[in-house]
């Protein structure tokens, strides 16, 4: 048995246990906090039964207040739409024109549309819909597949290079990584669509050849001029406004690679009602056309 002894300094007895020389004093926790401790402990058994609680075989404790958060929660998205009812069912009776001419329901669709988009869209566009890299910024009135009401619901019923039957279609090739042009035709030709939008290109760069270049491989999506075409979602190459971004090494690295991202199909996830509502809040964000 460990002997037990007095402190001197301290004057409390210890535990009897040592290491090197550093003795253990047996200082008890305070009487208020072991009450309160033992509290915690009937007040948990408290809990477990009023509240669900432990798992059973097939199901789980139940509690005996009846009481679960997701009937909660069910009853506050039944009452929200309760509440939202009727507006709701004017938005969806109503063409997107309809509702932007009508201050009541664009009210209704912009704060539903903001809440929708903040859910769903925020993660890649940014809550303010500023866009990133690879992600389009949607409050300028620069758009890749069109900016009008019905070009953004497309969109975002169908979404970009989904699965879904009408999604928008269209990708820039790997010219590189097929092995459709070599190093320095890309090289080239990155300096040629620098030029387009009035950027500055490397110093000895050969435009000629990739204008040459350009008209053989890039104007059947981009147009003569480069400004895009937005059937299949091909961007306005002379605006200077960059999904990627207007490096050359970026140029050259989407050139070589490829450019196909994807964007869901919302159709399957939202009702036509919030996808009507998140087209009016896009197109309320400053860029949208008429």
């Amino acid at each position: 048995m460990a002997k037990r002894e007095v402190d001197a300094v301290t004057g409390t007895e210890t535990t009897g246990h040592e290491w090197d020389g550093i003795r253990e004093l047996n200082t008890p926790l305070p009487r208020w906090w072991l009450w309160t401790f033992y509290l915690t402990i009937i007040w948990s058994i408290g809990y477990w039964i009023v509240y669900p609680s432990w798992p059973l075989v097939t199901t789980y404790a139940q509690g005996t207040f009846g009481w679960n958060s997701r009937a909660a929660v069910a009853e506050d998205l039944a009452a929200l739409r309760a509440q939202r009812g009727a507006m709701a069912d004017r938005v969806a009776a109503a063409s997107l024109d309809e509702v932007l001419a009508d201050q009541q329901m664009l009210d209704f669709a912009r704060a539903q549309g903001r809440a929708a988009f903040a859910d769903n869209c925020a993660p890649c566009h940014g809550a303010g819909g500023g866009g990133a890299k690879g992600y389009p910024n949607l409050n300028d009135d620069d758009w890749l597949w069109g900016g009008k009401l019905d070009d953004i619901a497309f969109t975002i019923r169908h979404g970009v290079r989904t699965t879904d039957d009408k999604t928008r279609q269209g990708a820039m090739p790997a010219f590189g990584r097929d092995k459709i042009l070599p190093r320095s035709d890309i090289e080239a030709v990155a300096d040629f669509t620098r030029s387009l939008s009035g950027l500055p290109v490397t110093s000895g760069a050969d435009l000629a050849k990739g204008k040459k270049i350009f008209a053989d491989n890039c104007v059947a999506c981009h147009g003569d001029a480069g400004k895009g075409n937005r059937e299949i979602g091909a961007p306005d190459l002379t605006d200077q406004i960059w999904l990627y971004g207007p490096g050359r090494d970026v140029i050259i690295e989407g050139l070589m690679n490829g450019r196909g991202a994807v964007m869901p199909a919302w159709a399957p996830r939202l009702d036509d009602t919030t996808i009507k509502s998140l087209a009016v809040y896009v197109h309320t964000l400053g860029g949208g056309q008429k």
